[in-house]
């Protein structure tokens, strides 16, 4: 949770000043006082860079299977390397035919809420390349899949 947001509902809740609110925030957090914890870098997202070979089988295999949003794209000028962003419900990708933006065969690893729905959602279309199962692992329910150009997203739900 965004510390500010952590102080904000302190404040709410203990009728307390903002600025109590913030030093007592701070200290939970480990740290001296309130300007120590804010000059500390945070890190928002992230954003992994897939690499792709053919733009329309990606699109049918994020967009279209996975029910991803293409968010917008991008070319240096026509008939350019595609560079593209998908994003579903706070994950975003970016994908790139790019030569040196990705090496094909990346993992990425993705930290979900209700994989059984998501699972259950995939399986219902129909995309001849790929049929994956539900693992249960000692870190959690995992579904992995492979785009068309071996890149592996593991699906987990702890």
């Amino acid at each position: 949770m965004d510390p500010k947001l952590m102080a904000k509902a302190l404040r709410a809740e203990l009728d307390i000043p903002h600025s109590r609110a913030l030093e007592i925030v701070a200290k939970q957090l480990g740290y001296r006082d309130w300007n120590t914890a804010a000059a500390q870098p945070r890190f928002t997202e992230t954003c992994p860079i897939l690499r792709i070979f053919d733009e329309s089988k990606a699109l049918d295999f994020y967009v279209g299977w996975l029910g991803f949003t293409q968010d917008w794209q991008h070319r240096f000028h026509p008939g350019a390397p595609l560079y593209t962003q998908v994003s579903r419900a706070g994950l975003i990708l970016h994908l790139s035919e790019h030569h040196g933006d990705a090496v094909p065969g990346a993992t990425t690893f993705v930290r979900m809420k209700n994989i059984r729905a998501f699972h259950t959602e995939v399986m219902a279309k129909p995309y001849a390349n790929m049929r994956p199962g539900l693992e249960t692992e000692e870190w959690g329910t995992q579904m992995t899949v492979y785009d068309p150009f071996r890149n592996t997203i593991r699906f987990c739900e702890s």
